[in-house]
């Protein structure tokens, strides 16, 4: 027995002395890396337990490419899928992953069931703006909703009236709302979208009890007596309610929305009948001929700016006569757009007329520009500069010092730069081929007598159309 319990002794004394001989080493065995998360750690919702620091970002992140899905739950509980690959979203944590790992270890790096080891940082995500709302707009919930209507005026209809159309609650998504709810969802690294937990059905603004709404409806069914009536001289366009009344698409509000295209394809189709600026200056020459006088002149529409106030006429509902707005006029909408008063020069017959009123007041022959030494006078749609009395016509100076000519004349009315109409004392006669080898150096010479009569009538401004 002694002996038994002297190797009981033995045996116990050398397992003493070996575990005092190492007490170290076995606590430096059991002591955990404090450079490591302790197990059942999720930040953000990824598990990173066993990770340090940086290894919990590389995983969070890859966590989030190719594997993250935002399930989008409708209100009857089908639920679709958002793939990140679908919307190029990305994830980068700039919160400080270090931070939480010594909350753990100053706390005691405690686990278990019962212990709080999930964390939120600060990351920074995104998507792509243009994909992400391509697949909201393709959730089944979203194509196949019922449309919501605001409370609108019909359409027009032959010989019917306008009628107000009741507004329709649907289950039409403001997908902006959905967007942006989504936005939200995936900045947090959201799991799960519920269409319960946000308000984005579109929403009735307009309802038919709305006094504006009946009001502008009332106006609208008054437009089969409203006619707009565009003067042009001794013409007239007519546009009448019944046509615009086509032109209406529907109200806004308080706002009748006019189909623009129409009120720009009307204004084109009375610019395209009526403006003469740009287009041949036909006339009637006192010969008898009928000639084409070179130049522009004439009365051109400003479309943009009549398209406007067009617009501004019909959303006003009341008949009214006007003239559209130009950006070029002239002087009459009445016969000739130059007018009843003005200077007809043929140079073909070597004659002039002058019109005042309509009636000839003045004609007397006349010689143009000499056509042997190529000094012929330009045909052309011009005005007076001026009129001026007692005036020298110079040729050019010579190199002595002394003019090429010089012709002193008592009415001096230039129209076409050095090129005028004036009186040729020192000429016995007038008319008729004088031009061809005798003419002038381009003016228009005249009997003393006509040219004091065309002086005392012209005035700056006055037309003067010369021609072959």
């Amino acid at each position: 027995m002694k002996n038994l319990l002297k190797k009981l002794f033995s045996v116990g004394a050398a397992v003493w002395i070996a575990a005092a001989a190492f007490p170290l080493g076995s606590m430096a065995a059991e002591k955990e890396d404090t450079s490591r998360f302790v197990e059942g750690t999720t930040i953000n919702g990824v598990e990173v337990s066993g990770m340090t620091a940086d290894e919990a970002k590389t995983h969070m992140e890859a966590y989030f490419k190719g594997k993250y899905t935002l399930k989008v739950r409708d209100l009857d509980g089908t639920q679709e899928l958002i793939r990140d690959t679908d919307i190029g979203y990305y994830l980068q944590v700039t919160g400080d992953l270090n931070a939480v790992l010594q909350r753990e270890n100053d706390g005691g790096r405690k686990t278990g069931p019962g212990e709080e080891n999930s964390f939120r940082v600060e990351v920074n995500s995104g998507c792509d703006e243009g994909l992400l709302r391509q697949a909201m707009e393709n959730l089944t919930f979203v194509r196949n909703a019922t449309p919501t209507t605001d409370a609108h005026i019909s359409a027009y209809e032959e010989g019917k009236a306008f009628t107000i159309i009741p507004e329709v609650q649907g289950t039409e998504i403001d997908v902006d709302k959905l967007v942006a709810a989504a936005k939200k969802a995936l900045s947090e690294q959201r799991s799960v979208l519920r269409l319960a937990d946000i308000d984005c059905r579109k929403a009735i603004q307009v309802t038919s009890l709305e006094d504006s709404l009946n009001r502008l409806c009332a106006s609208l069914n008054q437009f089969k007596d409203v006619n707009i009536t565009y003067m042009f001289g001794e013409n007239q366009e007519v546009l009448r309610g019944t046509e615009i009344a086509q032109w209406i698409k529907g109200t806004s509000g308080s706002e009748i929305l006019v189909d623009e295209a129409k009120v720009v394809e009307y204004v084109k189709f009375l610019a395209d009948t009526y403006d003469t600026y740009g287009k041949p200056i036909l006339f009637h020459a006192s010969s008898g001929r009928e000639v084409t006088v070179p130049g522009v002149y004439g009365w051109q529409m400003n479309q943009a700016e009549e398209v406007k106030a067009l617009l501004q006429a019909i959303q006003g509902c009341e008949s009214q006569t006007r003239e559209p707005v130009y950006s070029i006029t002239a002087i009459s909408r009445s016969g000739y757009d130059f007018g009843a008063t003005y200077i007809e020069v043929d140079l073909t017959g070597q004659h002039l007329y002058f019109y005042e009123n309509g009636a000839c007041i003045l004609d007397a022959p006349f010689v143009s520009g000499n056509v042997s030494k190529g000094w012929t006078t330009p045909p052309g749609f011009f005005t007076l500069n001026y009129k001026q009395r007692d005036k020298v016509l110079r040729g050019k100076l010579q190199a002595d010092g002394t003019y090429e000519y010089e012709s002193p004349v008592s009415y001096w009315m230039p129209f076409n730069g050095g090129i005028g109409l004036h009186d040729a004392s020192w000429r016995s006669k007038f008319g008729g081929q004088i031009y061809q080898t005798g003419g002038s150096h381009g003016c228009i010479n005249l009997p003393p007598s006509a040219a004091a009569v065309i002086y005392e009538h012209a005035y700056t401004g006055i037309p003067i159309l010369c021609f072959y």
